[in-house]
Parts: C-alpha cells; structure tokens; sequence
C-alpha cells in the first residue's frame, strides 16, 4: 500500500513534469482576461506585483514591462525554474521566482502593490487563509484581481464540473461560484471592484494531453462527457470530441 502524501505533494507531482507544457500552453498563454490584467499593470505602473500560483509565468511575462518588480511565487519548483529561464530569455531582470504556498506567504505585511493569481485558485486547500494572505502582502488600498474557471453555482452543473476536473487533475480541490468568490472575499477584507464573466472553449485532447492524465481516467472523461444529461451537456456546450465550454470569472478586490 502506498503511503499518503499530501495535498502540496499532489499539487507538485502532477505540475513539475508538465511545467513546459504550461509554457507554451495557448489556453493560459492567451485571453482577455490576461489582457486585463496587463491592463492593471499599466493602470498601476512602477508597481511592486506578486503572481500568485504563477505556473507557466504568463502573468509575469504580461506585468513584467509595466512593474517596478515582479515576484513569480509557485509551489513548483520546476514551474518556477521554467518561468526564470522565459524571463532571462526576454531580458525580464525585474521578474524573480520564489517557492511556496498561498496559504503561508514569506512576504513582509504591504510588501506589494498588486497581488495577481490567474487559473490557480481551484488548487488552494483553504481559500479563506490564502486570501488574508494575499490581503496582508498588500499595501492599504492595493489592488488584487483573481481570474479562474467558476462554478454555476447550479448544484447539477456543479457536481460535473468539480467530478471532471477531479478526474482530470487530482490535484484539484474547487472551481468557485462567483456567490462563493463574493463572500470569500468579503469575509477576507477585501472590497470588490469589480467582476468580469467570460467563457472558456476547452479542447478535449489538449486539455488531458497537458495534464497527462491516466488513459483510464481519459476514457472515463470520455464516456461522462457522452453521457452527460441534457442540462450539463446544453451548459457546457458538449462537443463530438469531447471538448466544452467552461464559465470564467476574472475578480477585481482592492484592500480596504
């Protein structure tokens, strides 16, 4: 019997192997909600940032220019060794990575002036204390945008949603509903500026190829996805080959 291992450890085994792959990624590499954070970063110039679960450095390769500093913090250290040789490779010498959880940040109180986290938050074990994290590290007034896959909040579209990205990924543990991200936030201290939806278009072979997820889970995949009642297929605009739509929220909050 193998030994258990933790969540952090999961979170590890499943990204370190993959880092390349989320480099060159065209789902994360891309999208307006990337755009819009970009846009944060030039509507705050010479800001100290924090990517918060940065993975593929995507985040930080955007602010980059715009930033007096950029912090790329991952629990991956191969995640994080991929993103340092991206930013030497553009000349990026204001970005640096560090290694760590949300839930425990080694960073001073208000150390930055944006905190970014973007297709990350559905790994946190407690969202709470990654959020009052996030609010310490931030000056008063500073800005924090999260942007990530979002539950319904529909109980049926739900339990597909969290069953397929669980068989997927192991390492996921929540997409949120925007219900959940309002009162998480709130209760966290932060004041919500704003939230934009969006919808994400998912291709089926691209989506496990970049997790390397089991063929038997795959084919597991596969067979819900065909057998999908109507409601979640019509939701998720199920196609032939398995792809789908997913809803996205992109949050803006700002430290009280």
């Amino acid at each position: 019997m193998n030994s258990p291992v933790s969540h952090d450890q999961v979170v590890d085994r499943q990204f370190g192997p993959r880092a390349a792959a989320y480099l060159s990624s065209a789902v994360h590499a891309q999208g307006a909600d990337l755009e819009q954070f970009a846009a944060l970063a030039r509507e705050h110039a010479g800001a100290r940032v924090l990517d918060l679960g940065c993975g593929g450095g995507h985040v930080s390769f955007q602010v980059a220019p715009h930033a007096a500093h950029v912090t790329a913090y991952d629990l991956s250290q191969a995640m994080l060794d991929v993103v340092a040789a991206e930013a030497a490779r553009r000349g990026l010498d204001n970005l640096a990575t560090c290694r760590g959880k949300a839930e425990r940040l080694p960073f001073a109180d208000g150390e930055f002036d944006l905190v970014l986290c973007r297709y990350s938050t559905h790994h946190w074990q407690d969202p709470g204390l990654a959020l009052r994290e996030a609010r310490r590290v931030l000056k008063p007034g500073g800005v924090a945008a999260f942007a990530d896959v979002v539950s319904p909040g529909e109980p049926l579209l739900d339990t597909w949603l969290q069953a397929l990205e669980v068989l997927r990924d192991s390492s996921h543990v929540r997409n949120y509903s925007v219900a959940e991200w309002l009162r998480l936030l709130a209760e966290s201290g932060f004041v919500l500026r704003g939230c934009t939806p969006r919808r994400i278009t998912l291709d089926f072979a691209a989506w496990v190829e970049r997790m390397r997820t089991p063929a038997p889970l795959v084919a597991a995949l596969r067979h819900m996805l065909a057998h999908a009642p109507e409601p979640v297929h019509r939701h998720y605009a199920v196609a032939a080959d398995g792809s789908f739509s997913s809803d996205t929220a992109t949050l803006v909050a700002q430290r009280a």
